[in-house]
């Protein structure tokens, strides 16, 4: 609201009050501005010379970081969908080994191979599914606030290991990709897209302990930036 005072020749002059920007009103609450208490956290200990454990360990800190309760409801999506592609392809094999158990070997030869056939297809789904649809995605989460109108925000994360070069160590690398809506997706209020690559070392130190916290802010400024509609 502006304010008035009144000028030495009798007319009034107003001069703007400072007020925050409508854009920084409308941006839910990120990841930094809910703290988890120490006591909350279990020790986190890898061996420091295994990459995959070292991944799966920060993978893992994101997943339960992200999944927080006021912050985002994490999608099984993709392991729904690995998941259903795997059981379909047990049940058809043991389908196929009781019919053929039970028939005798030359009658159900057609129905044997037609079993094999699906089971390989439905394996082969699976692995294409992982690698060119899951790909490096660690995290899927949703989640909606109500703010004037319902908003809903949509947010991605993938991970990789980037390897040890002549320069530097292994390091972990971020992407977040973030979407915030209204009106059931027509109306598009922020989208954003953030990347970083810290070493690994940076998080753990000589026996393989976490630091859970330094952790949880790398991933909190990555969200938050994305939040904001930047794209680094």
């Amino acid at each position: 609201m502006a304010r008035s005072k009144k000028t030495g020749n009798g007319t009034v002059a107003s001069s703007p009050s400072p007020s925050r920007s409508p854009q920084s009103e409308d941006i839910p609450t990120g990841p930094l501005s809910i703290i988890v208490p120490p006591e909350e956290r279990e020790p986190v200990k890898v061996n420091n010379a295994n990459l995959t454990e070292l991944k799966n360990a920060c993978d893992d800190a994101v997943k339960r970081y992200l999944s927080r309760p006021d912050l985002f409801n994490q999608i099984f999506v993709h392991t729904d969908v690995r998941l259903g592609l795997g059981w379909a392809g047990v049940f058809v094999a043991a389908g196929t080994a009781f019919y053929g158990y039970k028939v005798d070997f030359e009658q159900s030869k057609p129905v044997v191979w037609a079993g094999l056939g699906i089971y390989c297809l439905l394996t082969l789904l699976q692995t294409l599914y992982a690698y060119l649809i899951e790909g490096d995605t660690v995290f899927l989460g949703k989640r909606k606030t109500f703010s004037k109108r319902i908003v809903t925000e949509r947010i991605s994360l993938e991970s990789r290991t980037v390897p040890t070069k002549s320069t530097s160590p292994p390091a972990y690398e971020l992407n977040v990709a973030y979407v915030r809506s209204a009106s059931n997706g027509k109306s598009l209020l922020a989208k954003g897209r953030t990347r970083t690559c810290k070493e690994y070392n940076a998080f753990f130190d000589e026996q393989g302990t976490m630091d859970q916290e330094k952790f949880e802010r790398y991933v909190g400024e990555l969200v938050e930036q994305a939040m904001e509609g930047k794209t680094t």
